[in-house]
């Protein structure tokens, strides 16, 4: 079904309720308001679905098929990608078909599978789409343990996975939890462009290109968007620089193979897009979730720090296509092209 490993585990995660309820009074999780008005039944899986006695937690590697055997070490082009001022760097997760369809669909393929075998059952199946900790759960269940910069990590498989979890009223025997192997290593902390990772396990999503790119709907701070260099979409250096993920896997299903060039296009080219060409080329994509405005924000970010390389300040072409969006009828969209166009030392 394209899944790498699955676990099971119990649902009490009482352990985890304090630091949770920590980390929402600090306010790091900014406008996700989906986080807490929840409350702690996040981590109450049995509250969500009730009669829920076990979690069976899967995870499904993504990273893309490697293009040909020529293709460097992928972490390599990656950063090369990242130093690339006039590129534009998706998130490697978002280049592909939406996730959230694939494991929805697979998960739900494995509990018909299970009814066919023992008949009718109660059951949810989820992925990133309810209040439910999956990540505890995951590391629970012994799929990997949560590394310093808060996703879950795998010996064989590194962080490049998606997870997925089936609630169920089926009492199933657990697995047993894997032991931590992040050891005195800080990589991910260090390689943070916005310094989001504040301590080991801790995030503050304020201050996460995820974040600002994705869940923001405002303005960026404009004191961060130097920070976030040329990535449009999500950011993957936490995990570019985790020694683990030197043993990422490759995606098993098409549905993760790269559409639209996303993992070699332009930033002037994707400012390009009009609002139809956006819905047409994100069809069935998580990028579509942020809509045309915020796509234009980010892109509008990135042309601006390209400024910061000399061979891409005042470059005619980005100055272009910045000027061209200057009577777009979003303040937003305006108010992110004329600082780019600032940062250019034009008008």
């Amino acid at each position: 079904m394209g899944f790498a490993d699955v676990r099971i585990a119990d649902v009490d995660l009482s352990h985890r309720e304090a630091g949770f309820q920590a980390w929402l009074d600090k306010g790091y999780h900014g406008e996700m308001d989906y986080m807490a008005s929840h409350g702690l039944k996040r981590a109450r899986p049995a509250e969500l679905v009730p009669g829920t006695v076990r979690v069976v937690s899967v995870r499904m590697p993504y990273l893309p098929k490697a293009s040909g055997p020529a293709e460097p070490d992928w972490r390599a082009r990656e950063e090369a990608r990242s130093a690339d001022p006039g590129g534009a760097q998706v998130s490697i997760y978002a280049r592909g078909r939406d996730y959230h369809k694939v494991l929805r669909a697979r998960l739900q393929q494995l509990a018909t599978r299970i009814e066919g075998r023992i008949g009718p059952f109660g059951y949810r199946v989820f992925t990133d789409s309810a209040p439910v900790m999956e990540v505890a759960l995951a590391e629970k269940a012994g799929l990997g343990w949560r590394g310093k910069h808060t996703l879950l990590l795998h010996r064989e498989a590194g962080s490049m996975f998606f997870l997925g979890e089936m609630l169920t009223d089926l009492p199933l025997p657990v697995d047993d939890p894997v032991t931590p192997h992040c050891g005195q290593c800080s990589a991910c902390i260090t390689a943070c462009p916005t310094g989001a990772i504040v301590a080991p396990y801790e995030l503050d999503a304020r201050r996460c290109i995820s974040y600002l790119t994705i869940e923001l709907k405002g303005s960026i701070p404009s004191e961060l968007r130097p920070l976030i260099g040329n990535r449009i979409y999500g950011c993957d250096d936490c995990q570019l620089y985790c020694p683990w993920n030197k043993f990422a896997q490759r995606a098993s299903l098409p549905d993760f193979d790269v559409r639209h060039g996303l993992d070699s296009a332009s930033l002037v080219g994707l400012f390009g897009w009009s609002e139809e060409e956006f819905l047409k080329n994100t069809e069935g994509s998580a990028i579509r979730r942020i809509g045309h405005e915020r796509w234009l924000r980010n892109l509008a970010v990135g042309l601006g720090n390209a400024a910061d390389a000399a061979s891409h300040r005042g470059d005619a072409a980005i100055v272009a296509a910045l000027r061209a969006r200057l009577a777009h009828p979003s303040a937003l969209v305006v108010e992110h092209v004329q600082w780019a166009l600032a940062r250019h030392g034009v008008s």
